[in-house]
Order: structure tokens, then C-alpha cells, then sequence
């Protein structure tokens, strides 16, 4: 199969990613500094006997000096776990570097589709001519991604067996929250059973909820926000231009707003809704949409028939009206009572089982919905039988309750606008995206660094990049124990030790600047055109990061 290169792709390919200043050193060169010992964020005692084998451990540095690891060939298996971000393949080409440059004979496997690749042991071995072909590209395609958990003895048992085979000394996992938590679970298993294999993980989610104190930023966020902003603000140019659309964009973000923070950071649209605010001011579906109506009827009395508003994808799970009706349905449906109401016949009886089976304060929720909006909420079901969320179009939502409240105003005459709302969910378009420079430099410091961790023997740590609101030369590359991040949740009915997801802070400077900004851009027309992501150039435009980031840093 001929396969044709773009220009930028054959340019890509030749761009030489920015590695922190103590990793230019040269692998022999690089010495390790250790810190204090650490605990978890919470659930000290209930975390430390889950992860007694690798709990406490201290944060780590690397520096300028000379190495003093234990010099012995590496076989290192890589597996890219979960949905995909911008910059994974520079993870991949950073750990393969590192790894060759300290032995030529060190050997680096790519399990294939994720955590069942190392279940199923099946895997590609990397050389030269396979990595060149990634370099500084977007998506995963290298060796592909899967949602497979590594949680049970029987899996680690296997994983075990594939390791011994290859004889393999250490496993990268690239993943989010619950990837890297399945990489500290197989961590302590190896460590428990002393098999001598290393577990090390990669921060990465687009949406921005792998963050705290020592991780900034998780890889792929900047790059899938610079996308969405270039097109939210290609939507803004248009809106203005023909001055009669309001455009209801929908962006991912199921459990935390980051991606709609930033990208309302870059472009400054009318609206932006923050679901932790939502959440915080327990805000029902009426005021959201009375909140929306405000800026257009008060855009409409300018003569601006037009705007922009950004919906974060899990909005409506924060308001607590529908979250109260979400539980409700599901424990309508649950168990037979789900097959009674898919037998009947039309959404007429469909509608009234629903409305004997629902208290009346859900069914008064229920009630202002548009219907398409309500048979969304009884489409097929996740596999424990709820309710999908993510399936909910919330962008239309919106426009059809904000179109209500407009029409009762005009009939009180306080308003005598148009209204024509058009709709948008950006979410693919920005998870596979060539990766921004920050984005390849980052990513290919991950991977580096990644290799230190393992060279110098550390186990169940995730690799580190911090002060990234600074050139890369002064980036500040280490590790920290994956337990320092884990609390203890209710899942599925189970105490689970997972890593805490890191939602947006309504007392955090980002969020601060969009607050004392956000009535001007409701009313005035204050739209920002980021455009496409730049490659070449001087470094405040190509190198340029997130406004979060920025704001936060400063």
C-alpha cells in the first residue's frame, strides 16, 4: 500500500524535541537527588496497607553529576492505555531514545491495543526505522490503545509470565487517572512477589483532570485546547460575520471543565459554563437557561442577534435536579422493569410509566425537557445499567430551554430579539491532533525521563516534568510515588484506591480571571481568534502554553 506524506508530517518527522537542561547532559551525566519521603493525598492507613511494598517512597530529582545506576541491559515493554492525546508517539520515541543511548543491546516492546497486549502477549519489538516513522505525529497508532484494567491477581499473574518470557526488567504505562492507578496496583503485585520488573506511568488526558501539586499539566491538554480554540474561534469570526447564529459548542470534559476553562480563556466567548460551579451553587436547568437568556437578550437590545456559548460535555450531572433524576431513572429501570418498558410500543406509554415511576420533583425536571433530549435519557444503557450521560446532547439542551425562557420574555414584552441557535460537540477532532511544540517537548521529556526512573531502579513512580510554564531548558525533570496521588472511593460498590481526579478550582487563578471577565464578554463582543497551532517561528508563538498554565505559574 503507497501511503502519502504530507509536508508538515516530513517536517515533523526532523523536528528535534527540547529535552529539561540536567536531561542534555547525557545519560552519564545524569545523577539522581532524593527528597522527602511522601504519603497519600488521603486515606494515609487504608492506602499504606493496600501498597505496602511501595508506599512512602520519596520524590526524586534528577540532576547534573554522575550516574551511579547499576549498568545492565534493559527490556522495557511500553503500553498506551485509554483514549488518545496528542504527544503519546513522543513519549514512545523519548523512552526509546534514552534507552538506546545507554546501551545500544537494550530492547524496547510495544504491546499492542493497550493493557490486553501484555495479557495476550502480543507485542512488536521497536527499531530505528519503526519509531522515525512517529516522530512528533499525533494519535496512537504506533502500537494502537485499549481501556483494558490490570486489576485482578489473575491478570498480574499472567502479565508476570509474559514479563519472565521476554525477560523484561520494567513496563511504562501511558494512561490517566485510572491507568496509572492500575500502574501502581501492578507495581506493588511485581514488588509483593518480587519479580523484579519495574512499573512505571505517564501522565496523560486531554481533559486536564490528572493535576496536582506535582504533576502541572497532563500531556495532550495543550494541544486538544489550542484545537478547539482555533475552531471555536473560527466559529466566533463567522458568528460575527454574519452577525445571526448563536453557536451552542459542546466540549469534552465528563468529569471536570478544564478543557471548556481554557479554551473560554483563549477565546473569550459569551458564555461559558463551569459545571464545579454548577455543582458549588447547586444551579438548576431554569437558572442555567435564564443565566444563557441574560446574554442574549441583552446582546439583542444592542442589535446583536449573536454569540458563542461553551458547554462543558458533563454539565447536566452536576446540576443536582438532574443528577437526582438520572438516579431515579436508573433505579426505574432496573433489573426486569427495564425489559417491561422496552416492550412498549409507543413513547406515549413509554411516557406515562415514566411519569407513575418518577417522585414529583424529578418529573417536573423531567417535563421541561425536549423530548429528544428526554427518549436520550432511555437510550441503551452502560454495562451496569445506567444511564449513558455522555450521549446527552447538552448543547441542545441548552438552546432548547434558553429558546423557552426567550419566548415567555417576549410574551412579557422584555424582549423582541431572534434566536437561531446552531450546535457543535468538538471532542475527536482534538485527541489525535498533531501535537503542539509543548506538546512533542513535553511528551518526549516523559519518555526520557521515564527511562532515568527505570535505570536508577525506582518502581510504581510516575515521571515528572514540572516548572513547564518555563522554557524547556529550565523544565525540572524527576518522580514521584503513584500512591502520593491515591485516595479511597466507593466504585461499584467497592472501597477502590484510585488516583483523585483533580476538578477545577473556583478559587484558582484561572478561574478567578475568567470570573472578573465573563459579565463584559456576556454582553460585549470581545471575541479572541486564536488560530491554527504555529510550528515554526519565534517561541512566544510557537512555544507558547496554556493560559491555565500560564495563569496558574504566574
Amino acid at each position: 500500500m503507497i501511503m502519502e506524506i504530507s509536508s508538515l508530517q516530513k517536517a515533523r518527522y526532523e523536528y528535534a524535541p527540547k529535552l529539561p537542561g540536567m536531561l542534555r547532559n547525557g545519560i552519564a551525566d545524569i545523577c539522581v537527588v532524593e527528597g522527602e519521603e511522601t504519603q497519600s493525598v488521603a486515606d494515609q492507613e487504608k492506602i499504606k496497607e493496600l501498597f505496602p511494598n511501595t508506599y512512602g517512597k520519596k520524590e526524586i530529582t534528577f540532576q547534573k553529576g554522575a550516574n551511579t545506576s547499576e549498568a545492565k541491559k534493559q527490556v522495557v515493554g511500553v503500553i498506551l492505555s485509554g483514549g488518545q492525546a496528542p504527544g503519546g508517539h513522543n513519549v514512545i520515541c523519548g523512552l526509546y531514545d534514552a534507552l538506546k543511548a545507554t546501551n545500544k543491546e537494550n530492547v524496547l516492546l510495544g504491546f499492542k491495543n493497550g493493557p490486553s497486549g501484555l495479557i495476550e502477549d502480543d507485542y512488536l519489538t521497536f527499531d530505528d526505522a519503526y519509531i522515525n516513522a512517529y516522530r512528533n505525529t499525533g494519535g496512537f497508532d504506533i502500537i494502537g490503545s485499549g481501556r483494558t484494567k490490570l486489576e485482578t491477581n489473575e491478570q498480574f499473574a499472567i502479565a508476570a509470565e509474559v514479563c519472565k518470557k521476554h525477560g523484561i526488567t520494567a513496563i511504562v504505562i501511558i494512561g490517566g487517572d485510572d491507568s496509572n492507578t492500575n500502574a501502581a496496583v501492578l507495581a506493588e503485585y511485581f514488588a509483593a512477589n518480587n519479580t523484579g520488573v519495574q512499573v512505571i506511568g505517564c501522565p496523560k488526558t486531554i481533559d486536564g483532570d490528572l493535576k496536582n501539586e506535582d504533576i502541572e499539566c497532563s500531556f495532550g491538554f495543550d494541544t486538544a485546547t489550542k484545537t478547539y480554540s482555533e475552531l471555536i474561534g473560527n466559529i466566533e469570526r463567522d458568528a460575527n460575520s454574519a452577525k445571526k447564529y448563536w453557536h451552542f459548542i459542546k466540549v469534552m470534559g465528563r468529569s471536570a471543565s478544564h478543557v471548556a476553562l481554557e479554551c473560554a480563556l483563549e477565546t473569550q466567548p459569551n458564555i461559558c459554563l463551569i459545571s464545579e460551579e454548577v455543582a458549588e451553587k447547586k444551579m438548576s436547568l431554569s437558572q442555567i437557561a435564564d443565566y444563557i437568556a441574560d446574554s442574549v437578550e441583552k446582546r439583542a437590545a444592542k442589535g446583536m442577534n449573536f454569540g458563542v456559548a461553551i458547554i462543558p460535555e458533563g454539565v447536566v450531572e452536576f446540576v443536582p435536579e438532574f443528577s437526582a433524576l438520572i438516579q431515579e431513572i436508573n433505579e426505574l429501570l432496573a433489573g426486569s422493569k427495564a425489559e417491561a418498558f422496552n416492550a412498549l410500543a409507543t413513547w406515549k406509554e413509554k411516557y406515562a410509566f415514566i411519569e407513575n415511576g418518577l417522585t414529583k420533583a424529578s418529573m417536573d425536571v423531567f417535563a421541561i425537557l425536549p423530548e429528544g433530549i428526554q427518549q436520550q435519557l432511555f437510550l441503551e444503557r452502560d454495562p451496569h445499567g445506567n444511564v449513558q450521560v455522555s450521549l446527552i446532547e447538552s448543547e441542545k439542551l441548552f438552546s432548547a430551554l434558553v429558546k423557552d425562557k426567550l419566548e415567555e420574555r417576549r410574551k412579557a414584552g422584555t424582549y423582541n430579539g431572534k434566536f437561531n441557535p446552531l450546535h457543535h460537540f468538538f471532542g475527536y477532532e482534538g485527541r489525535c491532533a498533531f501535537p503542539s511544540n509543548f506538546d512533542s517537548d513535553y511528551c518526549y521529556s516523559l519518555g526520557y525521563n521515564a527511562f532515568m526512573l527505570i535505570q536508577y531502579g525506582y518502581t510504581g513512580y510516575l515521571s515528572k516534568i514540572s516548572n513547564l510554564s518555563k522554557p524547556a531548558s529550565e523544565w525540572v525533570a524527576g518522580g514521584m510515588p503513584i500512591t502520593k496521588m491515591m485516595n479511597v472511593e466507593r466504585r461499584h460498590g467497592e472501597d477502590k484506591p484510585v488516583i483523585r481526579k483533580a476538578l477545577v478550582e473556583l478559587d484558582g487563578k484561572p478561574f478567578k480571571f475568567f470570573e472578573a471577565h465573563r459579565e463584559e464578554w456576556a454582553s460585549e463582543t470581545c471575541f479572541v481568534y486564536p488560530g491554527a497551532i504555529q510550528y515554526y517561528g519565534p517561541a512566544e508563538v510557537c512555544d507558547i502554553t496554556t493560559r491555565t498554565l500560564a495563569l496558574e505559574q504566574e
